[in-house]
């Protein structure tokens, strides 16, 4: 599937359509045992939900794709609210990709409905993905937050930590939002220091993924350790330590580009793919 960004709507709609149904941070699907799929426009309708306010998001292989507030509406079986973490494999991954655009955009047009600047009404852009005041005319654009994130290598061992904020035991790369006024690079090597106490060196781009939880930029690196003892900082960090691929602990899951990470770096060193999950 190919997906073809948009803001304005084009003038005949697609035959078929997509609709995302937001609800807070999750997607309203219709359930059938272990299968998922999104509503169509007539439980729209049923839902009472006036779809010219839905947001247009663009063309899925062809067909309109929008995207709703859902939160008033009473949701009875089979639909539900679902987080999107556990929709991961269960949509297309084309539409999940989708979807997380949707959670973004809705969640932008239900807290900009008032300036920030001047405290009255604001009104969608007809051609830009932004609200305008309509008295003073600030312009607010959706938040995008970019973050890096970096697998440190010493040697054909990695840097893994626990993180205080996993739900789970398992390992995995770190990572942290960019300041103002700081470069990617500046980024990484103030984020290793802080929470493990080390400096690296021969920062390498490896690639970025969107991340809707909230609103993220998750930006991929390599970089080689240059010196230091680990030394977690007890808030954010609780363990990290350095692992060669066969004493492996739990590892993110693959929805992750820390995954990618660390499955890049095993292919590298071993010249297989990780069997973690």
């Amino acid at each position: 599937m190919t997906f073809l960004p948009g803001v304005t709507p084009p003038a005949i709609a697609s035959a078929q359509s997509f609709w995302f149904l937001v609800r807070d941070t999750a997607l309203v699907v219709l359930s059938d045992g272990d299968r998922v799929r999104l509503p169509g426009a007539d439980d729209v309708g049923a839902l009472g939900l006036e779809p010219s306010e839905a947001h247009y998001m663009g063309q899925l292989n062809g067909d309109d794709c929008f995207a709703i507030a859902a939160d008033e509406v009473e949701l009875t079986v089979p639909l539900s609210a679902q987080g999107l973490r556990g929709l991961y494999g269960r949509l297309e991954e084309e539409v999940f990709a989708v979807a997380g655009r949707a959670v973004q955009i809705v969640k932008f047009g239900t807290t900009h409905r008032y300036c920030g600047r001047c405290g009255l009404p604001t009104a969608r852009h007809p051609k830009e993905r932004c609200v305008q005041c309509r008295a003073c005319g600030l312009s607010c654009y959706p938040r995008i937050s970019p973050a890096i994130i970096v697998l440190v290598r010493r040697g054909d061992e990695a840097l893994l930590a626990h993180s205080a904020r996993f739900a789970s035991a398992f390992y995995s790369t770190l990572a942290g939002f960019v300041e103002p006024g700081e470069s990617l690079e500046e980024t990484l090597e103030r984020e290793v220091r802080e929470e493990v106490g080390i400096s690296v060196t021969n920062i390498r781009y490896f690639g970025s993924q969107p991340w809707p939880f909230p609103h993220s930029l998750m930006v991929g690196f390599f970089a080689d350790y240059a010196g230091g003892e680990i030394v977690v900082d007890g808030q954010e960090i609780t363990d990290a330590r350095w692992y060669s691929v066969n004493e492996l602990p739990a590892i993110p899951p693959k929805l992750s580009i820390a995954r990618k990470l660390i499955d890049t770096w095993i292919a590298d060193v071993t010249g297989r793919d990780a069997t973690g999950s």
